[in-house]
């Protein structure tokens, strides 16, 4: 076995994804308890101790107790080396989320027990089943009452698609939870709710010995046996193939905020998750294996460090490997770069990195000279696919409300378009800029980013909008006609493109009536 291949055997690569307050972050601080990367969890809503989740570090985060920017955490556990990318549940940040699904090898996805499944985690089943990446599902909170298990497995088959098989069962919930039985490891994991200490585990084959009852009383041993039975008779025995197809999702239970359950979802998902494997790209198929380096920048982040406003490209490395100070092509410019600083990450912290192999996510500073979806490799030209920014629903003019400020404003604007937050399109008939975003809380980071990063004001104005589109034709002139007839409603987006701005469903019906000749595009990949 090459040195290469040993390095990405090891590898995980992984995103966490949930609605919002399913628990993400915290299962996310619970997975770096483990692996050593940070000694104490903070206490994600208390703000008695001024200790925030570890992955959430942008100040408005910290305000909101929401993720709004994917971090992205690697660390070592026992022989493995994982990678997590924390990303936001909100759905104004979705944009963010599907395009960190570009950059993993496969999902664990949190459910609230008493909730359920909620329409974000719908959305972004979606686009793992697109991508055939597989999943595993933490259900999260059993300290609490919630829905029944078997009713709730059944809305998780239903709701996302997929075929289930619990790998591990709890007994009881709520104020009665007792813990959980380990189907997966025949192990009894007994309840001590803490934050910071580790279950106790019991090795247990087999659920008949009368041993059981002594640890979890009689009737709750009764019911374990009963429900493991059930189980038996009505899952197929799980499948680590199926699983790696995307066609079939292990489910474990526990709580996150109680340190209860991580650990076995963490020792299962080391043995059975997928190592970097293929990525498309337009030329061909990239294998994780081959010698050459090649990858693709899928977000980029401003103001990192706010004292230095730094700008941060995150690279996922696709095939070969990475080193420091060794020149790569950057295939938009058609030009060599060499990157003396390159930084592997821990949430803010960040340390320079010499190497670093397929599977692992690295930051490139960033001066502008990437954009989303740029590639790097050893040389060949290859276009990685699959990176959309999508058309928004929700747009705003912004003004400059401090004349003396402009040059920060315009800096500010272009660097956070830059990072995928939202996107930037300039009227044709008068020269406004217009901001259209995914939902409402976009303005409001813009606007508190703008402030405190680039010390600019701005303010927005209503504009009436339904769509923005990318349109193009293999007719020059009939392009031509259309923006002449719609001038009024044309813009340009930052890439210099043309954007049909519809600003009802009636008028953008008619334009594509009109005419037969013009592609209309909801999502800038086309």
């Amino acid at each position: 076995m090459t040195e290469l291949e040993k390095e990405i055997s090891r590898r995980r690569t992984f995103a966490i994804i949930s609605h919002p307050d399913a628990g993400k972050t915290t299962l996310t601080e619970k997975l770096l308890l483990f692996g050593g990367a940070i000694h104490v969890a903070g206490a994600v809503k208390s703000n008695k101790i001024k200790k925030t989740a570890t992955s959430d570090w942008m100040d408005i985060e910290k305000q909101r107790g929401i993720s709004v920017a994917t971090s992205v955490m690697g660390f070592d556990y026992g022989e493995h080396k994982i990678n997590i990318l924390d990303t936001p549940g909100h759905q104004d940040f979705a944009e963010d989320t599907y395009r960190t699904l570009t950059a993993v090898d496969s999902v664990i996805i949190v459910v609230d027990i008493a909730k359920g499944v909620e329409m974000q985690t719908r959305k972004l089943m979606e686009v793992c089943r697109m991508r055939n990446t597989p999943v595993m599902i933490f259900v999260n909170k059993l300290d609490r009452l919630g829905k029944e298990p078997f009713d709730l497995l059944d809305e998780l088959e239903e709701e996302l698609g997929i075929a289930v098989r619990p790998l591990s069962w709890p007994i009881d919930q709520g104020p009665g939870f007792k813990g959980v039985y380990n189907i997966h490891q025949s192990k009894l994991d007994l309840y001590t709710p803490s934050k910071q200490t580790v279950t106790n585990s019991i090795g247990f084959d087999d659920v008949m010995h009368p041993a059981l009852e002594t640890h979890i009383g009689a009737s709750n041993a009764a019911q374990l046996r009963e429900d493991i039975e059930l189980i038996n008779g009505i899952y197929e025995p799980f499948d680590v193939q199926t699983y790696l197809k995307g066609h079939l999702a292990p489910v474990f239970f526990g709580s996150a905020l109680n340190n209860f359950g991580v650990r076995e979802l963490l020792d299962c998902f080391v043995q059975i998750a997928p190592t970097p494997g293929f990525t498309k790209t337009e030329e061909r198929v990239v294998a994780a294996k081959e010698s050459d380096f090649s990858g693709f920048i899928f977000k980029i982040h401003a103001n990192m460090d706010p004292n230095h406003r730094s700008r941060i490209a995150f690279l996922k490395i696709c095939s070969g490997k990475f080193e420091r100070n060794v020149n790569y092509k950057h295939v938009r410019f058609g030009k060599m770069m060499k990157f003396s600083a390159p930084t592997a990450f821990m949430a803010q912290k960040k340390s320079i990195v010499d190497e670093a192999w397929a599977g692992d996510i690295i930051g490139l500073p960033d001066t502008g000279t990437f954009k989303i979806g740029d590639t790097l490799t050893s040389g060949e030209d290859l276009h990685f696919k699959g990176i959309p920014s999508f058309s928004p629903e929700m747009f705003k003019y912004i003004e400059n409300a401090d004349p003396m400020k402009s040059k920060q404003l315009q800096k500010g604007i272009d660097q956070l378009m830059d990072e995928g937050v939202a996107q930037s399109f300039t009227h044709q008939m008068n020269g406004r800029k217009i901001i259209g975003t995914v939902g409402q809380l976009q303005f409001e980071v813009i606007q508190y980013r703008l402030e405190h990063e680039y010390a600019a004001l701005c303010r927005w104005e209503p504009i009436q909008l339904h769509k923005a589109c990318w349109i193009e034709s293999d007719h020059p002139e009939s392009l031509e006609l259309f923006k002449k007839r719609k001038f009024q409603y044309m813009a340009v987006d930052k890439e210099g493109r043309d954007v049909f701005l519809a600003d009802s469903e009636y008028v953008l019906r008619m334009a594509q009536s009109d005419f037969e000749d013009i592609r209309f595009h909801f999502s800038s990949e086309f």
